[in-house]
């Protein structure tokens, strides 16, 4: 926890951008009935049944310090849909960086090692020399500042019904734009201080030199 809570704290640096990466599910649906528009003594009616269409995944790739964001509607969450996002974010988006500071939660397709399914090995590993990855602790996503952003998304842009990969892939891209535009910034708060003070109970209790440590969880 410490260590992405110093990664928040290090000075804005254009040539070692720090990333906030994360990725959510979307499901599809379009509603059962259409929409029944205002008529005079009449208010518009809205039947809340819908149809399941499927559903979607989407990438984020956020800069806290810049207020840069970058996100990508695929149909999976594979390792190889997870390298190709990464892929196109340190070739398109930094391709001057000396090294990226990635913050992103543990899960088993965010690892260098997915590079390797998707490129030849010499590819895969100039990319992953790349990353300096810190892994958020398990049950501590909210520690990952990306999170934040997609609430933002899911009440501004993803609140209505969306039937389509098409028109999500719209939403997502309006959303970026007009987002990115207003350089909306995070202002993070929570800091290591903190942490010990708050989150006391996830620390590791000391014991007595020459006795083992307990952790309470």
């Amino acid at each position: 926890m410490e260590d992405v809570l110093d990664v928040y704290c290090q000075p804005y640096d254009p040539s070692v951008p720090h990333i906030c990466m994360d990725e959510m599910g979307k499901n599809l649906v379009k509603g059962k009935y259409p929409p029944e528009p205002a008529k005079p003594g009449q208010v518009a009616r809205e039947d809340y049944t819908y149809e399941k269409q499927g559903s979607a995944n989407l990438f984020i790739a956020y800069e806290p310090l810049a207020g840069k964001r970058c996100l990508k509607v695929t149909e999976h969450r594979t390792k190889k849909d997870w390298a190709l996002f990464m892929q196109e974010i340190l070739e398109k988006q930094y391709p001057e960086a000396k090294k990226v500071v990635l913050v992103l939660d543990n899960l088993n397709t965010h690892t260098p090692a997915s590079f390797y399914e998707l490129l030849p090995p010499e590819q895969a590993k100039a990319l992953a020399d790349r990353l300096e990855i810190h892994y958020t602790p398990k049950h501590a996503s909210w520690l990952n500042i990306a999170e934040i952003e997609f609430s933002v998304l899911a009440r501004q842009g993803l609140a209505h019904n969306i039937a389509t990969i098409e028109e999500l892939c719209q939403q997502v891209q309006s959303w970026q734009e007009h987002r990115n535009q207003r350089v909306g910034i995070i202002n993070w708060q929570f800091r290591t201080a903190d942490a010990r003070l708050k989150l006391k109970r996830l620390y590791p209790v000391q014991s007595p030199i020459g006795q083992p440590s307990e952790t309470i969880m």
